[in-house]
């Protein structure tokens, strides 16, 4: 290996690493927030609410940092998979769409954090429970954050079938359930219901699928 071509390496390992990073800290620091802000009910609060109040700067901070490494990390899929010498497990094939979506899911991200969601349900306290219309910042994070979860959604569906190419059965299923899960999940939630297992349910689907995310930045690290 010329030391262009280490540098290339570790260039390529420090972008995958950024990937793997974003999921446990969005979730840690979303979790911090959920125990500690006084007022908030996992129950009936979506996590976006805490972009509000005096606090509010934590959770537009977590997810325009988030976003940002979700970018370096599809940057960095996009360089492992498109490589010239890649091993069957990362192939060329279906290298350039997978990424792009990723990158378009932190893209989101980081709308969704510079446009903050109008405070509701009685968050921050205060705030009346009833609806008071949308705001352009409201309307412009739901924009923001649907983009970036349909895209997130493709991701699954196109790495499902790289996987499924490459005789990968059970990462195939498992990308496939996860894109399933989380349409599933986020239809319900933006349908505008907000009962504790709706709103419970899109909790656990987030989790889930920051766990993916991370896991294939991972395998790819580990295929490296």
């Amino acid at each position: 290996m010329t030391p262009a071509d280490h540098g290339d390496a570790r260039l390529t390992r420090a972008l995958l690493l950024c990937g793997v990073t974003a999921g446990p800290l969005y979730v840690l620091v979303g979790l911090a927030q959920v125990v500690t802000r006084e007022g908030f009910d996992v129950r009936r609060h979506a996590l976006s609410l805490l972009s509000n109040g005096d606090l509010g700067w934590i959770q537009i901070t977590n997810f325009c940092v988030s976003g940002a490494l979700v970018i370096a990390g599809a940057a960095g899929i996009r360089r492992r998979l498109r490589r010239p010498s890649a091993p069957p497990m990362t192939s060329p094939s279906g290298g350039a769409w997978g990424p792009l979506l990723l990158a378009v899911y932190g893209a989101g991200l980081i709308g969704a954090g510079l446009f903050p969601a109008d405070p509701g349900q009685g968050f921050p306290p205060g705030t009346p429970l009833s609806g008071t219309g949308i705001s352009t910042s409201g309307l412009m994070h739901f924009v923001f954050g649907g983009a970036g979860f349909y895209a997130l959604i493709a991701a699954c569906v196109v790495f499902g079938r790289r996987f499924a190419r490459l005789g990968e059965r059970t990462w195939a299923i498992w990308s496939m359930l996860t894109g399933l899960v989380f349409f599933v999940a986020f239809a319900a939630i933006a349908s505008g219901q907000n009962s504790p297992a709706i709103v419970l349910g899109f909790y656990g689907a987030v989790v889930w699928i920051w766990i993916w995310h991370t896991a294939l930045g991972w395998n790819l690290l580990r295929e490296g």
